[in-house]
């Protein structure tokens, strides 16, 4: 680990296996972050255990804990890793504190951000919405393609390992495909978009692989999609490194005698790209087929990042 002396301090809310995975990145990776505190509800969690065993400071008392502990005016970002009902009250406590939030669960309060396409945007929001595990996969294909061709549709099949799936991921189904499909909309660049999330209950567990239909305009260049899309996952492994194209991007035209039916669009003419992932875990702490988890992980950590580095400049001013 290569910290900066003037690392921001950090927060993780929620030490279920998200939250555990989170803070030993933060730990083995972080270089403008460090461990200010651990948050759970559950004395007995495993995800507190370890952060204590580690000598991150803990409290088993929820968002009421954290505001309490001695350290809480240290700290400059806080995840939120629990669900997207509880979401909303913890935001509505953190943010009269001034500190910046980063939401792993799909409530959607703060701007969408997927770190290649659009973080530089919202590096100013005072919270900010990873989406989900499905769209940090597939809403970078989506964005690829549409930079270089319109694109009247696409849609979004992602494919988890039962195992990976635990309470909170299966609690936030319904959230999980309506701001998946809003994120391929607005930040996507879809005119329509729709999500679709499988519980796959293969032994041995699978990891995750995910599907990226688009309809793109019926003359798009077929090769500059080829080179947006290569591009987009060289990009997305830079800090997602089991992210990965599993063959290469398929195509098919539909002319105005044979068009598509498209949901919510009806019959149309248009190009069919077909892109296919499959995303592997680092195996910090979850094991390498749960990569839905890795992802999510993976770009909030990159996400604050860049956070931090505006947090370490202003401070640096005011000195």
């Amino acid at each position: 680990m290569n910290q900066r002396d003037n690392a921001i301090s950090v927060a993780i809310i929620g030490s279920g296996n998200i939250g555990t995975d989170l803070m030993i990145k933060v730990m083995r990776n972080g270089r403008n972050l460090r461990m200010g505190a651990m948050v759970g509800i559950d004395p007995a969690s495993e995800g507190l255990a370890r952060a204590a065993r580690l000598g991150v400071p803990t409290t088993a008392n929820g968002i009421e804990g954290l505001l309490e502990l001695p350290n809480f005016a240290e700290i400059g970002i806080v995840f939120d890793a629990t669900s997207a009902g509880a979401h909303a009250r913890h935001n509505e406590l953190l943010q009269p504190h001034g500190v910046k939030v980063v939401d792993l669960t799909p409530a959607a309060i703060g701007p969408y951000v997927i770190p290649v396409v659009n973080l530089e945007q919202h590096l100013e929001a005072s919270n900010i919405n990873m989406v989900t595990c499905g769209g940090q996969a597939t809403i970078p294909m989506v964005h690829a393609v549409s930079r270089v061709a319109p694109v009247h549709y696409a849609e979004i099949v992602a494919s988890i390992a039962s195992k990976s799936a635990g309470p909170g991921t299966r609690a936030n189904i319904d959230e999980f495909t309506e701001t998946t499909s809003k994120a391929i909309i607005e930040v996507g660049g879809a005119r329509t978009g729709k999500a679709i999330i499988v519980l796959n209950p293969a032994e041995p567990p699978m990891i995750m692989r995910d599907t990226v239909y688009c309809l793109a305009d019926v003359n798009a260049d077929q090769d500059a999609i080829v080179e947006s899309v290569e591009r987009m996952v060289k990009d997305v492994t830079g800090y997602v490194p089991g992210y990965r194209l599993k063959q290469e991007v398929q195509f098919e035209k539909f002319d105005a005698a044979h068009p598509l039916n498209v949901p919510g669009l009806g019959r149309m003419p248009g190009l069919k790209v077909s892109i296919f992932l499959e995303v592997e875990g680092a195996a910090h702490y979850l094991p390498s087929y749960a990569g839905n988890l890795d992802i999510m992980t993976s770009a909030a950590l990159a996400a604050a990042e860049q956070q931090a580095l505006g947090l370490i400049s202003r401070d640096s001013v005011r000195v």
